[in-house]
């Protein structure tokens, strides 16, 4: 690429993506330079209101379909925040085109699905990666290097780890996560992707053997084909003794905690997911207060921020990393079994 920013085009106008654009544009590396909606003047709407706050010079162009965007000479990399069930098409076809990808999640209805997504992407020698943000904070290398020491924590043996919040009525009426078309797993996908990639992160990157899922409770929109789920329990069991259970839920109030437990101490945090605004980035080692400097949303060092500049790198080095999307893969065979686990009752099954 003769450029040393990236430029990015976001396929979709959904909510997250108001945050990947202010990340990109703390990013440093990168640009927005179009948005794509199936209306164009959704996408004028969405660049209007997103240059308030955070522009880009020159403005980035609307594109009133995705085609468009994908084909366009300009653009470098696309960001998908389409539903689920809608991505996997646009997701090969982005890769088809050479554009390298930044997917949310959950990123496929299938490990299967997956596969053929990162294939595309590995032979057309373009980076693929998830959308999940706190992977890249400095929180984690400080975690890894606690875990790590052989004595604040010794031997890893549970990872207990919780992610929901309490929807309002209207959101079992018309968010797309309510529609088993769009997002499939619900909860589990919404959720459980986060809890399930903080557990395979603590267990350094090794597959479970087996794992159980228990569909808790269950509801869909009225014009969803099926109910998807609403409360969710998982455990992964891996060869070495080390166990993994979570739960996520979109009709218990906020929480997303974790504990990670050894046979000599633990580690604690309650915003694993993201810290939340005003407030200090740290975890507990045995009591233990280690903090973390690190912001929130909206700055150069918040983690969302520190995720498009790593995908940047990635991209403009002409080398992509096949870290990424392998653990993507795996957060996904995770889910995929859990779901299947709890669709037979419980029974224990083994991530393919």
């Amino acid at each position: 690429m003769a450029s040393s920013l990236l430029r990015w085009g976001i396929l979709s106008t959904a909510g997250i993506a108001r945050k990947n654009w202010q990340a990109i544009r703390n990013s440093g590396n990168g640009i927005v330079v179009a948005v794509a909606s199936r209306d164009i003047n959704s996408a004028k709407k969405f660049i209007s209101e997103c240059q308030a706050t955070a522009p880009f010079d020159p403005p980035p162009r609307p594109i009133g379909g995705y085609e468009e965007l994908i084909a366009s000479p300009d653009v470098d990399a696309v960001y998908v925040p389409l539903p689920t069930g809608l991505r996997k098409e646009w997701l090969l076809r982005a890769a088809a085109a050479g554009k390298h990808v930044l997917s949310e999640k959950p990123c496929a209805t299938s490990a299967a699905n997956l596969r053929e997504v990162v294939s595309a992407c590995r032979q057309n020698n373009v980076q693929f990666m998830d959308g999940v943000m706190f992977m890249h904070s400095s929180r984690m290398t400080s975690m890894r290097s606690t875990l790590d020491d052989g004595s604040t924590v010794g031997r890893l043996r549970r990872v207990s780890s919780a992610f929901s919040f309490r929807a309002n009525p209207d959101f079992f009426s018309n968010n797309i996560r309510a529609h088993s078309t769009l997002e499939p797993f619900g909860c589990l996908g919404d959720l459980g992707w986060y809890c399930i990639r903080l557990s395979l992160w603590a267990a350094d990157w090794r597959l479970p053997r087996t794992v159980t899922g228990r569909l808790i409770g269950q509801i869909g929109r009225v014009d969803s084909p099926d109910p998807v789920p609403t409360e969710f329990s998982g455990e992964l069991f891996f060869d070495d003794g080390l166990s993994a259970g979570f739960y996520c839920s979109f009709v218990s109030e906020l929480h997303q905690w974790a504990h990670l437990d050894g046979e000599k101490g633990g580690l604690t945090l309650d915003d694993f997911v993201g810290l939340r605004a005003g407030e200090e980035l740290a975890y507990t080692a045995n009591g233990r207060r280690i903090t973390i400097s690190e912001h929130a949303m909206h700055h150069p060092t918040a983690q969302e921020t520190r995720m498009v500049r790593a995908f940047a790198d990635l991209a403009l080095g002409g080398k992509p990393s096949a870290f990424w999307p392998d653990i993507a893969l795996k957060t996904q065979q995770v889910m995929d079994a859990c779901h299947r686990s709890a669709l037979a009752g419980g029974k224990p099954m083994t991530p393919d």
